[in-house]
């Protein structure tokens, strides 16, 4: 008998946590992980786009997992996203995140070469195979260039290890109609950020996103509104959720240089982001306090607002 129910509910994209030189921080990932679980967060997914695993090496992919498992382990859900431009590459991560005891593998498809959905289907086939764990594919069609149909989605459910999608594509839709290709035994992830609340709406079980870690209240407590049916004020909180989003993503740098600088003005510093992505201007940190600041207003009314029902 599959246990999904621990794939329910708000899982951020965890960050790259690095020193002042740029290597992984044991120090600081472990940091990132208790302030998470502070906050009442249960689930985490692990070297994905918010993790930059596409600048980071193999062996720091591994080494970020193993601090991650070594904090969380048994106290959170934790996805470990395995994708690599090989094959074999992305075996050997997800026979690593095995021997730690992750819960799950996550892959997007292969990348860089447009490849027809057979060598698609064969490249999660063989991770699955070869670590026989949990499994969600991660559907994000603006990065890889391929949107999963809902014919290699059946193909796939086939095997009993896929237990999921995150789904990255920016039309609710595709929720939906997942959801009726892969029936109720099956998790959907919401990946837009923007959208959690409509995703959860149109099916999706939880949330997988990159904002999560800087406001975590938020989206525990908009989960919880859909939980209990008070879906206009779940909407209210998407609200306020987006008018942070639309702000982040109005500086120089990277949207993860923002959010990495939100928690630091939150009292927690994880490092810069790895470049090509660019940090933002010491000129914008004024902007970033002035954020934080709308930041912990909605989560001073949203979670007041919410008593009793956040983290339900």
């Amino acid at each position: 008998m599959r246990n999904l129910g621990k794939y329910r509910g708000v899982f951020p994209a965890f960050y790259a946590c690095y020193d002042d030189e740029g290597r992984v921080s044991k120090e600081r990932t472990q940091g990132l992980v208790r302030h998470l679980a502070a906050k009442g967060i249960r689930g985490l997914y692990v070297s994905g786009s918010s993790g930059e695993c596409i600048y980071q090496s193999l062996e720091e992919r591994m080494r970020t997992l193993d601090y991650v498992m070594e904090a969380g382990a048994g106290k959170m859900t934790i996805i470990a996203h395995v994708a690599a431009p090989s094959t074999r590459h992305s075996i050997e991560l997800a026979l690593h995140a095995k021997a730690l005891g992750a819960d799950a593998l996550a892959a997007i498809p292969p990348i860089y070469f447009r490849l027809p959905e057979k060598s698609i289907q064969r490249y999660w086939t063989d991770m699955i195979e070869a670590a026989d764990m949990d499994f969600i594919i991660y559907n994000i069609p603006q990065t890889t260039g391929y949107s999963l149909s809902v014919q290699l989605l059946r193909t796939m459910i086939e095997l009993p290890r896929v237990i999921g999608v995150k789904n990255s594509s920016m039309p609710v839709l595709d929720i939906q109609q997942f959801r009726e290709a892969a029936g109720p035994d099956f998790v959907l992830f919401n990946g837009p950020d923007e959208q959690f609340v409509a995703g959860r709406l149109m099916g999706a079980d939880a949330g997988i996103g990159g904002t999560y870690a800087v406001m975590p209240e938020l989206f525990l407590a908009a989960d919880a509104c859909v939980v209990s049916g008070e879906y206009g004020h779940a909407a209210e909180i998407q609200g306020a959720i987006n008018r942070i989003i639309m702000e982040m993503i109005g500086f120089s740098g990277s949207i993860y240089s923002v959010a990495k600088q939100l928690l630091r003005e939150q009292g927690l510093v994880v490092g810069d982001s790895r470049l090509p992505m660019e940090p933002i201007s010491s000129s914008e940190y004024p902007r970033v306090r002035k954020l934080n600041e709308a930041i912990s207003a909605a989560v001073g009314k949203y979670r007041a607002g919410s008593a009793g029902r956040v983290g339900k």
